[in-house]
């Protein structure tokens, strides 16, 4: 099961003196044990599987995958 990581914003910084769009993509994770297949809520509960000496999972059977989401890009231009 997916889970959000990160929510996505836009702002504006200004940057050597030039103002700037910042773009903060939305990000979501999928944590699986390969050997297993299971798919877990959260990296904690993968550490938590890995560190569970009652299973034979090790840190090299969990992988990772992030899916980066931008929305609604704004683009265009300014006159100064």
């Amino acid at each position: 099961m997916a889970f959000k990581e990160q929510e996505s914003k836009f702002s504006h910084q200004i940057i050597d003196g030039n103002k700037v769009q910042v773009i903060t993509p939305e990000g979501w994770a999928t944590v699986t044990n390969t050997v297993t297949g299971k798919e877990y809520g959260s990296d904690a509960e993968a550490t938590a599987d890995v560190e569970n000496p009652a299973t034979e999972t090790k840190r090299e059977d969990i992988k990772r995958d992030v899916k980066i989401i931008v929305k609604n890009l704004p683009l265009g231009a300014e006159s100064k």
